[in-house]
């Protein structure tokens, strides 16, 4: 499993953002391999990060290419007051149980932690 935090402050939003925005929204929400995502504010700022789930490398390449990913990204920072993208393998997860999460949902033990 793969994470993509989209970390970002927001700025000023038009009407470009919002087409593209929700282009890639339903893009990515219909892409085999795409597991969810979470979405959190810093309570002391704006930032904002949204964690992207893929199950699968490729999946999460299908959206680098996706045409208005990349024209998105080309204008990042005409809509951002900053932003940091953060990939991860997610290789453990574990809880309780009794808070929801995309992550939990990874199949096997960890190996390397047994806490």
């Amino acid at each position: 499993m793969y994470a993509v935090q989209f970390i970002f402050n927001p700025g000023t939003y038009d009407d470009e953002f919002h087409a593209l925005d929700d282009s890639i929204e339903q893009f990515v929400a219909e892409l085999p391999g795409f597991l969810g995502v979470e979405k959190w504010v810093k309570p002391e700022t704006d930032i904002k990060n949204s964690i992207y789930y893929f199950e699968t490398k490729q999946a999460l390449t299908e959206l680098a290419r996706f045409g208005d990913h990349r024209e998105a990204k080309g204008k990042v920072a005409r809509w951002y007051d900053g932003y940091q993208v953060v990939i991860t393998e997610v290789i453990a997860a574990y809880g309780d149980g009794n808070i929801p999460s995309i992550a939990s949902t990874i199949k096997g033990k960890s190996t390397f932690y047994s806490g």
